[in-house]
């Protein structure tokens, strides 16, 4: 990763654009387009309504759901040199960040109406309207396994030699996260740069008739500055991942309703890739690529056999669907630009050698990521007494999928773990669920759906705890922190979570042959949770103790913010 100086001179090559909405399409040249049109496309699906990848006002916190934009860039090799930049200075920055922040529910209508016509204006302020005009982004839409396509596509194309830039939302401890450049986290001197060259551009030209753009607007606009600057450019190529029920409160209460938003970001003449669907969400698929003369082509899961015995990166078996699309995005790319010479083939019947690297070195944090906690480690990390098993799903089907990996990953009956699985110990193991779900799902979509594949796969739960979110306290800065004094906390929802699971059918004994559906608790905090969980360890090192946490990205990205402070 470059670090310091002044913005790199322009170079001719372009390279390749990727972003988390849908879009359906053969190949063939992009048709231009208006530009206010051209920034619709790249910010939404087709309606008024807010949509993923488009900044507005309606999300309460900083990291709800958002699709990715994956940018590839323009080959170079240039050098930076600058001043290094203390916290305070970024603190300040997450500070003016955290001010663009509204409580507005997501299902609100206010202040749609003027809504495209306000980000035109800011892309005008910012002179961005030529950039952004050459942004081909690649869109990849869909309910769940959004973020792992993109990382895959990405990865895929940075180990065929290309510089990348990726932009995902939501970010687990740290904004910088959103945006990466050639696999890393944008540095904090490079976003303190183009932060406050955004923040005072609009600062300076805004006001009654044009207010400040909301925080997800903000954060669209500041990854065009910083992807136009950094040279991240590239043709089209789009993909669809499962589709499912999400955003139900935004995007509508059936499947075909759901879908006909995601193929919103349809276009012709881009070359387009979807995953199987459910036979309502297919059709509507179809339908809309008919429509507009796109032949919508779908993609299988990766055979394993193609990878040579290397693991993927992102475990769970639903990311071979993922590498899938993904593999058919970056071969579009390479194709249609002409890089298809690039590629090493050392067997037929197997990947490029280049795919393989870029499938197996894949990252992507709290998705199927297990942590040993090092305070109540034996002296060596992988023997760990208390575990736990991160994945961010927060959908009924993205549930499923993460109660097998589950399972999978805790199954000790001859698996042999990947690089972040969890090694084999013949100790007893419990099993524990952390969790916590934002108020706009459905627990009892959620729930039943963890429980029961977990119950198909012989796996019970000793005990659920449920608590709020830490980042409903800390927001953006990372100096913020929960109430000092005992106030008075409102834990209705994580109540009317723990009602809901213990009124599932629980066929399972637990401890002291106690029914685990009585094993419930309700913590004020996260950090007690976590505190009762290692002292439970400490108290019982013959016994590993294996906690799933889930139900919510924010939750994920507080514990990893916890376990990395140690705290």
């Amino acid at each position: 990763m470059r670090a310091g100086g002044g913005a790199p001179p322009r170079h001719a090559p372009l390279s390749p654009t990727a972003s988390a909405t849908a879009t359906l399409v053969p190949a063939s040249v992009a048709m231009p387009t208006p530009r206010l049109v051209h920034l619709r496309h790249l910010l939404s699906f087709r309606s008024a309504l807010p949509r993923p990848l488009g900044p507005n006002q309606s999300h309460p916190l900083p990291g709800s759901v958002h699709p990715s934009l994956l940018l590839p860039r323009a080959m170079a090799g240039v050098a930076y040199a600058g001043l290094a930049t203390g916290s305070a200075e970024y603190e300040e920055v997450l500070g003016c960040l955290a001010s663009l922040i509204t409580q507005k529910v997501r299902a609100d209508t206010g202040n749609r109406g003027n809504q495209w016509e306000l980000m035109s204006k800011y892309v005008q302020i910012l002179e961005l309207e030529e950039s952004i005009a050459q942004l081909k982004v690649v869109h990849v839409a869909g309910t769940k396994g959004k973020g792992s396509t993109c990382t895959f596509a990405e990865s895929i194309l940075r180990s065929c030699g290309f510089h990348t830039g990726l932009f995902t939302s939501p970010h687990l401890m740290d904004v910088r996260e959103r945006f990466r450049l050639d696999g890393l986290d944008i540095s904090e001197e490079k976003f303190i740069r183009y932060f406050w060259w955004c923040w005072k551009t609009l600062k300076d030209k805004t006001g009654d008739g044009v207010p400040m753009p909301a925080y997800f607007r903000f954060l669209a606009l500041l990854a065009f500055k910083i992807f136009s600057d950094e040279q991240v450019r590239a043709p089209v190529v789009c993909g669809i991942t499962s589709l499912g029920y999400d955003h139900m409160e935004i995007l509508g209460n059936t499947l075909g309703e759901i879908t006909r938003e995601k193929a919103g970001i349809l276009k012709k003449g881009v070359p387009a890739y979807t995953v199987p669907q459910p036979e309502e969400a297919m059709s509507v698929l179809m339908k809309r690529a008919t429509e507009l003369g796109v032949s919508l082509q779908v993609v299988h899961p990766l055979d394993p056999q193609k990878l040579e015995d290397q693991p993927l990166g992102l475990h769970g078996e639903h990311q071979y669907m993922n590498a899938g699309l993904a593999i058919a995005l970056a071969n579009t790319w390479l194709e249609r630009q002409g890089h298809l010479n690039r590629l090493h083939v050392k067997h037929s019947g197997t990947l490029p050698d280049q795919f393989i690297k870029g499938l197996s070195s894949a990252c992507l944090q709290g998705r199927g990521q297990i942590i040993p906690n090092s305070q109540v480690n034996s002296e060596n990390d992988r023997d760990s007494s208390l575990v736990f098993y991160l994945d961010g799903a927060h959908s009924s089907e993205s549930m499923e999928m993460c109660a097998r990996w589950f399972a999978h990953a805790t199954n000790s009956d001859g698996i042999q773990p990947g690089p972040s699985e969890q090694p084999h110990t013949d100790r007893d193991s419990r099993k524990f669920l952390l969790f916590n779900c934002m108020t706009v799902r459905d627990p009892q979509r959620l729930l039943p759906r963890l429980l029961d594949t977990c119950a198909q796969n012989g796996l019970h739960f000793e005990h659920a705890l449920f608590v709020p979110n830490q980042s409903q306290y800390n927001k953006l800065g990372s100096l913020a922190s929960p109430p000092s004094e005992r106030e008075q906390i409102d834990l209705s929802w994580q109540l009317s979570l723990q009602k809901v699971w213990g009124n599932l059918p629980h066929h399972n004994k637990g401890l002291n042959d106690v029914n685990s559906s009585g094993a419930t608790s309700v913590f004020e905090s996260l950090p007690l949770a976590i505190k009762w969980l290692r002292e439970t360890a400490q108290q019982n090192q013959s016994i590993q103790f294996q906690v799933l946490v889930t139900g919510s990205l924010h939750l994920v990205g507080d514990v990893l913010r916890l376990l990395k402070n140690n705290k």
